[in-house]
């Protein structure tokens, strides 16, 4: 019986870069790997973080294998790559099409508000009302914004977003000892009701529903923010539910504002794929349980917190690979 790391030494040349590799494994349904597929997740992490790579097949397994067969041999191989002489259960013969063995299929994708909205003009409209310091007033205003949602959760001091985003902004002007006036101020809160989406978001969302998903938001926005940038951007007609964490006063990644989709949708965790724009936001949906794809428009770091997203891309086309690639 051949050696299993001697038959990914062939199949695969290690090199460079682990985005490469993530797009192989979506596309290859790595994480849904057999049985064990916890396992696989966690080792598949841990590796790619401590040893960034990428994976190609040589020509003639791809000359020689119909896609589902090249996909089957990409998802073994890289799974032996990745744990070393791995046992038969996590060999490519196991690899099989999802199916029910598989678990519950995903029904639902839960959108945090960033991957759809795209906050950058506000960033832009702090650096011309203050020029030279608009970028330090985003950074403190948008770090203070999420500190206070952590702190009144923990305090069990409930104050909406829009509250919450205010504060903040007084917090940082002062930290910086700048003095914006009313009038700056207030278009700098305003802009968080005039919110664009990103320009890949129309086409994503439209594919998702057609691959029959349903579509929900679940965000720290009050329902008020979110109305308005729905509206703003024409979106309301793709969405099933849209899930302010107010309703519970709340915030993520409080337990009982990830809860709020499930009650929602009525289906269970496994069932909804959650869409966050941050790394934290990630880390809560994966400690909640819910299986998770990073939009990380970003390119920032994993947080050091334990878990990790299933899978993690830079846009909303990426995640649509994800699901073509067999997460439901």
């Amino acid at each position: 019986m051949a050696d299993p790391r001697a038959t990914a030494e062939r199949a695969f040349s290690l090199r460079g870069s682990r985005a490469r590799l993530s797009r192989v494994a979506r596309r290859a349904d790595l994480s849904w790997i057999c049985a064990d597929r916890a396992r696989f997740r966690m080792h598949f992490a841990h590796f790619a973080r401590h040893h960034p790579f990428h994976v190609e097949l040589p020509i003639e397994a791809i000359m020689h294998s119909s896609r589902r067969e090249f996909l089957n041999r990409a998802a073994g191989a890289a799974a032996t790559a990745v744990l070393g002489s791995a046992p038969p259960a996590m060999t490519a013969s196991c690899v099989a099409e999802r199916g029910p063995a598989a678990g519950p299929k995903i029904r639902a994708v839960a959108f945090d508000a960033f991957p759809i909205f795209d906050p950058r003009p506000i960033a832009a409209l702090a650096e011309e009302l203050c020029p030279g310091k608009g970028a330090l007033l985003s950074e403190a205003w948008r770090t203070r914004q999420f500190e206070y949602t952590w702190l009144r959760v923990a305090a069990r001091e409930y104050a909406d977003f829009w509250q919450v985003t205010a504060d903040a902004l007084v917090f940082a002007e002062r930290a910086l000892r700048l003095d914006l006036g009313e009038e700056k101020r207030a278009r700098l809160l305003g802009a968080y009701l005039e919110l664009d989406v990103w320009p890949d978001a129309l086409p994503a969302l439209e594919s998702l529903r057609r691959a029959g998903l349903r579509l929900s938001f679940l965000s720290n926005f009050t329902q008020a923010m979110l109305d308005a940038a729905i509206e703003r951007s024409d979106l309301g007609g793709l969405f099933d539910r849209v899930l302010s964490t107010d309703r519970a006063r709340t915030y993520k990644p409080d337990p009982r504002a990830y809860r709020m989709a499930l009650d929602a949708l009525g289906l269970e965790r496994e069932e909804i794929l959650f869409v966050p724009f941050a790394g934290w936001d990630a880390a809560g949906a994966r400690w909640f349980g819910y299986p998770t794809f990073w939009v990380n428009r970003m390119g920032l770091p994993a947080e050091e917190l334990g878990v990790s997203a299933d899978a993690t891309g830079a846009s909303l086309g990426d995640l649509v690979e994800f699901v073509e690639a067999g997460a439901v």
